[in-house]
């Protein structure tokens, strides 16, 4: 395949491993790819691929996706019309997707498309560091599986603890609670804490998970999280918690804030007259996870949609496949979206 065609590109980044924390293979292919379309193109200070293309002095808008993936390595074939692999669908063909786009797409300033590190990681070091050490682009494009023809509002936010606690040594037969019973209890005070009601379906309403719990009798470590709805306060429920958690130690590990844009965003908006030019009506969603699009919003206000091509029920599955003509269509999308932002924006101005 020609090193300009989208899918060769797509199959290329889909066979290269890229579990978060080893991501070093894939950015170096990305800028190799990046660079072979006329982007000036690098790897930056924590490992994201970052390029750059357009004119200077005109807006820019900057398109995010992230390199690493979640989950065994996948064989990589072409069936019936079906790229399978892991990171097919998160979130490699939105990435590819973006470059492709990017690289046709006749905006009148600066596109500067990411492959971040780390998004799969609750650290998320790569939307940190964009957001740390470059300027507030115009407009932001997350790219994840929305499906080719939806669009995706907002993620909700997570915040992870990590409950420990120390018993002094003694027999199983104590009257007191040991350490491993003291853990499982703190699970429990957790939901009471975080409910009464809780969902991961609902996004206005809090999930909260079980990630680990291991101990004995003298000590014991458990990790919980909560994906939260708008409004969520941490340092709140981590008060209540201490209160109710006399026992051990429950420390706050990291949070991110839910996000959510409305329909007239103008990102949005540019996506939807996009998708509706391909002859559909156009969805628009919020999601139950959280993105780095949850990161970036932390440090910059502007506007900002999520869009991708492939079905969110297969990431991380063992039948992550993304069908190639939702892949060319979302293509096709991102580049009429990206003409209409040109034709109505101004440096830090939305007519």
């Amino acid at each position: 395949m020609s090193a300009l065609d989208p899918v060769g590109l797509l199959r290329r980044m889909v066979e290269t491993p890229s579990p978060s924390g080893g991501e070093r293979g894939i950015a170096q292919l990305l800028v190799a790819e990046m660079t072979a379309r006329r982007f000036s193109a690098r790897v930056d200070a924590v490992g994201n691929a970052v390029g750059e293309i357009g004119p200077p002095g005109g807006p820019t808008v900057m398109l995010v996706g992230h390199l690493d993936t979640e989950g065994a390595t996948l064989p990589v074939a072409v069936r019936d019309g079906r790229l399978y692999g892991r990171g097919s669908v998160d979130a490699k063909g939105a990435l590819a997707a973006m470059v492709c786009a990017a690289a046709a797409s006749r905006f009148p300033g600066r596109l500067v498309v990411v492959g971040a590190v780390e998004e799969e990681m609750p650290s998320s070091r790569g939307a940190h560091h964009l957001g740390r050490t470059h300027p507030a682009p115009d407009a932001l494009l997350i790219g994840e599986p929305s499906g080719w023809s939806s669009v995706v509002l907002g993620y909700k936010g997570r915040t992870d603890f990590r409950y420990r606690v120390r018993c002094a040594p003694g027999h199983s037969t104590r009257p007191t609670p040991r350490a491993a019973e003291l853990a499982a209890a703190a699970w429990r005070t957790f939901q009471y804490a975080v409910g009464p009601r809780l969902s991961h379906a609902v996004f206005d309403l809090p999930g909260t998970t079980l990630h680990e719990i291991r101990g004995d009798l003298d000590t014991a470590e458990a990790m919980f999280s909560v994906r939260s709805p708008l409004g969520f306060a941490p340092d709140e429920l981590l008060a209540v918690l201490r209160d109710r958690l006399p026992e051990g130690e429950i420390t706050l590990v990291s949070s991110v804030p839910a996000c959510r844009v409305g329909r007239r965003d103008p990102v949005v908006r540019a996506l939807s007259s996009a998708i509706d030019g391909q002859g559909v009506r156009p969805t628009l969603k919020v999601k139950t996870a959280t993105s780095d699009m949850n990161t970036l919003a932390g440090y910059w206000s502007v506007p900002m949609a999520c869009y991708g091509p492939g079905d969110s029920r297969l990431d991380h599955s063992a039948d992550e496949h993304l069908p190639l003509d939702d892949y060319l269509r979302a293509i096709a999308v991102l580049v009429d979206a990206l003409d209409g932002l040109g034709e109505r924006l101004t440096v830090g101005d939305w007519p």
